[in-house]
């Protein structure tokens, strides 16, 4: 133990004497925390129309109205014809065209139906998808509310509808910042705990210190502990921050489960990541390889973990993938333990998959560091 606290000095000595390592630690995570989740929204909103209204009937200014008053659709502009309305596509002015033929209200009226034409550009397939899907929705609506204004009272007797109440749990104001929040901030932490941990040794070699602890009589799993407590340490520091500070006060989330099952969760997964990082910086030479090795890991961790794209969305080789994914684990158990409120007994799978990531990693890591005596 007396080993070990000296080396537990060196290194926090190291850590808090660079002056350069501690805003990139301890500001520039929560700088991303305020910033990213408020563009991490599932929402696709102020979607740009252009409107070829070929009729000018108080049914198509009805249903003009009704497309720009949801939210979702700005009005780019009119246009005389389609061709004139394509252009403000290729111009990027518009993202889709709706044309209203003419004839529009007298045959709505007369025949019972009226045909209408969309045009979606679908460069970018999410927006296109869903801007497509709300018109389509829209349209559907207004066709409803005209068809109860022709229905007269009283002459038909009235059918049995079926209605459907939906309720939303856990998050029932449908807010995308308590989804997304947590998940940010399990990404943070990985990239904190990776990049710092990863450049670790890799620093030593560089500066010829390496050589010195490897003639000394320091174990193996001495050295790669005092290099792995620091960061711990300081992982832990920066998710109390940002759960506590950013996550309460900015976005007003407060976890519902047992914030000591969290933290018990986030102590093991710092270890199975901080071993990823000590694991990299063994195989490393110099500072460069280190981080665009764990830049590799990194990216394949934070697309892959089901944050931005459910897991059940990806092909089946991809989900392989992210089932061996160690961020995978923990943002399913930060939202289910901040927003569901989950228990131990929910969560024993994912505490002993993540168990046996910090062994296998750390084992990794100290069998592959080679000191010579």
């Amino acid at each position: 133990m007396r080993v070990l606290k000296f080396l537990l000095q060196k290194e926090f000595k190291q850590i808090f004497r660079n002056k350069g390592l501690l805003p990139l630690i301890f500001v520039v995570p929560f700088v991303q925390l305020l910033i990213l989740p408020l563009a991490a929204d599932y929402e696709v909103k102020n979607i740009n129309i252009s409107i070829v209204d070929q009729d000018h009937s108080s049914y198509s200014r009805h249903l003009i109205s009704k497309i720009t008053s949801s939210g979702y659709f700005k009005l780019a502009g009119y246009a005389p014809t389609f061709k004139e309305g394509f252009k403000q596509i290729e111009n990027g002015q518009a993202d889709l065209i709706l044309e209203i033929p003419t004839g529009f209200e007298r045959n709505l009226i007369r025949e019972n139906q009226q045909k209408l034409f969309i045009a979606v550009n679908a460069i970018n397939g999410v927006k296109a998808g869903l801007g497509g899907n709300y018109l389509s929705q829209i349209i559907s609506d207004y066709n409803n509310d005209i068809r109860l204004q022709w229905i007269q009272p009283g002459r038909f007797k009235d059918a049995p509808t079926i209605q459907v109440v939906s309720s939303n749990w856990f998050n029932p104001f449908m807010n995308y910042n308590y989804f997304m929040v947590p998940g940010i901030l399990v990404v943070l932490v990985t990239m904190v705990g990776s990049y710092m941990c990863a450049l670790n040794i890799v620093k030593e070699k560089e500066a010829g210190t390496i050589e010195q602890i490897n003639v000394t009589p320091i174990k193996k799993y001495q050295f790669v502990l005092g290099k792995l407590i620091p960061f711990w340490v300081i992982g832990m520091m920066v998710f109390t921050i940002g759960l506590f500070i950013v996550a309460r006060l900015v976005y007003g989330i407060v976890p519902v489960g047992s914030v000591l099952l969290l933290y018990g969760y986030l102590a093991i997964y710092l270890i199975a990541l901080l071993g990823l990082g000590l694991l990299i910086s063994t195989f490393a030479e110099t500072q460069q390889q280190a981080m665009s090795v764990a830049y590799f890991f990194i990216m394949i961790f934070m697309l892959m973990s089901g944050l931005f794209t459910p897991l059940d969305g990806m092909p089946q080789w991809a989900y392989v993938i992210a089932k061996i994914n160690p961020v995978t684990y923990f943002i399913d158990v930060v939202r289910m333990i901040i927003l569901k409120g989950s228990g131990f007994s929910d969560l024993v799978y994912h505490f002993t998959i993540m168990t046996g990531f910090a062994l296998l990693l750390n084992g990794l890591a100290i069998w592959n560091y080679r000191k010579t005596s």
